[in-house]
């Protein structure tokens, strides 16, 4: 489908998308195009658009590039991170004489966002480059706010690891269900990581395209305030993966902990009735002669020796801590 966006007193207002008129356009949207759509595209403005699979390559020179004036810069941008079921595809940005075109084949919802922003009449120039960077800020705005989710998330998952009583607030945790959960955590902050690095080099590569074309100022520093933003948003992610590894981590340690203690009560009440079991099974013995059989206390002899036997390790064991 192609979207064509024309720039009207600040604000970005969505035109019928006319084969004539689509080189006056401001911004051009193409999502999950079909193959006429982009033959259509590229025969109006002279461009050899990437395909899908030449999108997903991940190679830099492959995703950052220029051919014919044209600037074809692709990073993966997530979708879908509100549900922790992210889906991240690549989405290509092509900037040709002050006109943005962009190539999608999923709907980020910085998109959206960044549509309703400036549908209030937001935008200065109108031109290519200044909605990129606006298209730009949102996406890392959306991103630090599905960051901060994540982070709040891990917290309240390790309040509930790390509870101040221990083991009687863990009794009956599914941690399974939990194990799932920072799990999901820690694939969405992956993610993220992906999506930060891809968008850091084509800050670097879009900055150095437009300081050479002549950019105006102000584009410029808020390209540099936004590299700034992608190297906090990178190193915040990565402290918040290692939070996840050592939640999982402990997860599983305390997994393991509960594991060994319900092992120690089985061995316990093997060695507990062990002594009792072989007494019985003497008793039980089929012998002609045993004096004890005839003995008018034998029955009630051999229960006290049973539960003596019993008993004896079950002290020996509360006296020395294991239990």
């Amino acid at each position: 489908m192609i979207t064509g966006y024309a720039s009207n007193n600040g604000r970005l207002a969505e035109v019928p998308a006319n084969p004539q008129e689509l080189a006056a356009l401001v911004w051009i949207d193409l999502v999950a195009p079909r193959p006429e759509e982009e033959a259509l595209l590229e025969g109006a403005l002279s461009l050899d658009l990437p395909t899908r699979e030449e999108m997903r390559e991940i190679e830099q020179t492959s995703r950052l590039y220029s051919e014919n004036g044209a600037q074809f810069m692709t990073a993966l941008i997530p979708a879908q991170t509100d549900d922790d079921e992210p889906v991240i595809e690549p989405v290509t940005f092509v900037l040709q004489d002050r006109q943005l075109v962009t190539i999608r084949y999923h709907t980020p919802r910085a998109f959206d966002l960044f549509l309703q922003r400036s549908a209030k009449g937001q935008l200065t120039s109108g031109s290519g480059e200044e909605v990129m960077i606006g298209l730009l800020e949102m996406i890392v705005d959306r991103l630090a706010d599905v960051l901060e989710r994540a982070g709040h998330d891990l917290e309240a998952v390790a309040r509930r690891i790390f509870a101040r009583d221990g083991a009687k607030a863990r009794r009956g945790m599914d941690w399974q269900a939990m194990l799932s959960e920072i799990g999901r955590k820690g694939a969405l902050v992956s993610t993220i990581r992906d999506s930060l690095g891809t968008l850091d080099r084509l800050i670097v590569f879009l900055g150095q395209r437009l300081r050479a074309d002549g950019a105006a100022p102000g584009l410029n520093d808020r390209l540099h305030d936004l590299a700034s933003d992608v190297r906090s948003l990178s190193d915040h992610a990565g402290f918040v993966a290692q939070k996840v590894t050592f939640l999982l981590d402990a997860a599983l340690g305390l997994i393991g902990i509960e594991q060994n203690g319900i092992i120690k009560i089985f061995s316990v009440v093997s060695v507990v009735f062990l002594p009792p079991t072989l007494v019985a099974s003497i008793y039980g013995m089929n012998f002609s002669v045993m004096p004890e059989l005839s003995w008018p206390w034998g029955y009630p002899a051999a229960l006290g020796v049973m539960v003596l036997s019993a008993l004896l390790p079950y002290l020996l064991f509360r006296a020395k801590g294991w239990l």
